[in-house]
């Protein structure tokens, strides 16, 4: 098993289920100590943990919401004081709603853009008070809505698209300081979300498989493994890149 992340430690936001608790996991299998946040699902934060310890890793779950400049701050210090040092930011955290243009809502405007873009913000705000002089790697979960929006996702594909914009931004601002920032934007993932919202068994999930090279939707593992990718220093020469994961989809 590789050990390219031994001795670092990783925040993943979002990290109770779905693609972020498989970075979780994927992070700690590669010898990262990790932070696993969780803004509500204790039970799931607490799950992940086990498995990681239970597979010989490092873990800590912490409450947080990510839309709160307070519980960010609480989250980065819970982070040092468990493992004293903070090297990876996994932006991971974020929420969807669909809806036609004459059903949106400023309240469906701001949740959205809220945690998805200034969550996201004030989250990196805090994550570089604490990377040290060695630099670090923030990786930004989007989604492949930026580049290809879709019907009825006009604020969500926003917010993602703004989030692509986020990190080539901010990648020309932190490279002095050696903090490499990329976004990785999935297709279709098969989560606890996605079975929840009755889209796994969907005909729309069948369209993409058509459409799509590989002939499959994502598995939360496919996205964990480019997260590692853009987390350890394998990657020590790629910033301000929005990596498309749709095996191969192009709408």
């Amino acid at each position: 098993m590789s050990q390219s992340l031994a001795g670092k430690v990783a925040v993943v936001t979002g990290a109770s289920k779905g693609i972020g608790a498989a970075i979780a996991e994927h992070l700690a299998a590669d010898g990262a100590a990790v932070v696993v946040n969780y803004a509500s699902n204790a039970k799931s934060a607490d799950a992940v943990v086990e498995r990681i310890t239970a597979a010989g890793g490092k873990a800590k779950a912490v409450k947080a919401d990510v839309s709160d400049p307070a519980q960010i701050q609480a989250l980065f210090a819970a982070a040092k004081e468990a493992f004293g040092r903070v090297d990876i930011l996994v932006n991971n955290a974020g929420i969807y709603e669909f809806a036609p243009l004459e059903a949106i809502t400023v309240d469906h405007f701001d949740k959205q853009f809220r945690l998805n873009v200034l969550g996201l913000l004030l989250t990196i705000q805090e994550a570089v008070k604490h990377i040290g002089p060695e630099g670090g790697s923030i990786v930004n979960i989007s989604s492949i809505v930026g580049p290809m929006p879709v019907a009825m996702g006009s604020v969500y594909s926003a917010t993602k698209a703004a989030v692509d914009a986020i990190t080539v931004s901010l990648s020309l601002e932190l490279g002095p300081k050696k903090i490499r920032v990329n976004s990785l934007n999935p297709g279709m993932v098969e989560t606890e979300g996605l079975h929840a919202g009755g889209i796994a068994e969907s005909q729309f999930r069948r369209q993409i498989e058509q459409t799509t090279p590989l002939g499959r939707i994502a598995q939360p593992a496919d996205i964990a493994k480019a997260a590692v990718f853009m987390a350890s220093d394998a990657s020590g020469w790629v910033t301000g890149q929005s990596l498309v994961l749709s095996g191969g989809q192009r709408q």
